[in-house]
């Protein structure tokens, strides 16, 4: 018999290492030739590692949560045959920690922990009942006597009022006149039902691994290497708005529906040719901007793990019902968690859209390493004026960030001029 280390093979991009998702397996278990093995989380997607051998698990390197470098062990086989390391086995002490460790990993919960100490009672001013809305319910333990001087006492008893039911401010949580005062203004007022308010003091502690600790990672490295720009401008879509609405009444039944993102992808990629350092990816590193002449699009997709960016490769050679399949196709790869390095690599310029929830603009972040990003917000009826006319158009504000290091004010403001101008004539997306 022998022993097979199995090491985390490169897995592109300039990958150095990836996070553990899950173990398909454990300590002890005989498995197959190409079963999976273990989930593996890079930048870019969740790989599905299987195993290269047959044979035993007598090791498993990390627990879920864990990195592990490429060209590391992360699980070591007994093999028939001499496998491909030496015979010797680990040291018992050893081998027995990790078996603990990955046998049953962890799992990935949220912890709710109390505060040790009751925070102290917000101060706020006389009769202000909005204010001091928070501070109704006394923070004190049941049956516990609340602590006022003999006056307050006394003029709480001729109200009527029970101490028990007020908070204090003062020392030691005391009750004063002013918090007397305050109880009275919110019972006249009807804010605040004392039955209902009360302090919230749970702290939830969530641990950032898995696909949120990779979008933390990209973001954070996205603002501390590019200096972004904004530009937004508002586009009237009243016009491709009809053209959409007609061509998904009158589609074939194979045809994919008409969103607005097919358009604005046919209205980039008849734009980009002319500015070429827009559709770019920047090696910063090395000082080089890489122009390209295919544009492939990257479609920022909400996932239940967080934002994906799938790619839609070669996006020139698409109209506008094959960049919907494809859009839709990408999105899809993107919401299974599954997407292969291809899918989710290469993008030269990306569009990210919140649809229905788009807001009046955003400032959306560069997809490192490119150097520009669209933002379609969503598409609302307002008033505008049209040929001095007072009329209700289809208005959409389109947000745009820009990396400053490659791509000039000037230059970002004209090609939006140019994408704006095809979006409001959408005739001119399909003429050469």
């Amino acid at each position: 018999m022998g022993r097979f280390v199995f090491k985390l093979p490169d897995l592109g991009e300039g990958t150095a290492e990836a996070e553990i998702v899950a173990w398909h397996v454990k300590v002890g278990d005989v498995v197959d030739e190409d079963a999976p093995l273990v989930d593996m989380l890079t930048d870019k997607a969740t790989v599905e590692m299987t195993s290269p051998v047959a044979g035993k698990l007598i090791e498993l390197n990390g627990a879920p949560g864990d990195m592990a470098a490429v060209g590391g062990p992360i699980a070591v086989f007994e093999v028939e045959g001499a496998g491909n390391a030496a015979t010797g086995r680990a040291p018992p002490a050893a081998a027995k920690a990790v078996a603990e460790k990955t046998a049953s990993p962890p799992p990935i919960t949220k912890a709710v922990v109390e505060e040790t100490e009751a925070p102290p009672p917000p101060t706020a001013a006389p009769h202000a009942p909005v204010a001091v809305a928070a501070r109704v319910i006394p923070d004190r333990a049941e049956n516990e006597k609340p602590l006022a001087s003999p006056a307050v006492r006394r003029r709480a008893e001729d109200l009527g009022i029970k101490l028990g039911h007020v908070a204090g401010t003062g020392p030691a949580g005391r009750i004063t006149h002013e918090d007397l005062d305050l109880f009275i203004a919110l019972a006249r007022s009807g804010a605040g039902a004392p039955a209902t308010l009360a302090r919230r003091t749970a702290v939830e502690e969530v641990k950032v691994i898995g696909m949120r600790r990779a979008i933390a990672r990209q973001m954070q490295e996205s603002k501390r290497r590019i200096p972004h720009f904004a530009y937004v401008e508002e586009v009237d879509m009243t016009e491709l708005e009809e053209l959409r609405v007609h061509l998904n009444a009158t589609k074939r039944a194979d045809q994919p529906k008409l969103t607005m993102l097919p358009f604005l992808m046919r209205a980039l990629v008849r734009v980009l040719p002319q500015y070429p350092q827009i559709n770019a990816r920047f090696d910063d590193e090395a000082g080089v901007v890489h122009r390209h002449a295919g544009v492939h699009i990257g479609i920022a997709t909400q996932t239940a793990n967080g934002l994906v960016v799938p790619v839609v490769k070669h996006a020139e050679a698409l109209d506008v019902w094959a960049a919907a399949a494809e859009v839709a196709r990408v999105a899809e790869i993107a919401r299974s968690g599954k997407g292969s390095k291809d899918d989710l690599s290469g993008s030269t310029i990306t569009i990210t859209s919140l649809g229905p929830l788009g807001g009046i603009a955003t400032t959306p972040v560069i997809n490192h390493p490119e150097v520009a990003i669209i933002g379609p917000n969503k598409i609302v009826d307002r008033p505008v004026v049209r040929h001095g006319q007072i009329a209700v158009r289809k208005m959409m504000n389109l947000s745009s960030s820009f990396d400053h290091r490659v791509v000039d004010g000037y230059d970002a403001a004209e090609f939006i001029q140019r994408v704006k101008a095809m979006l409001e004539h959408p005739a001119t997306l399909f003429m050469d």
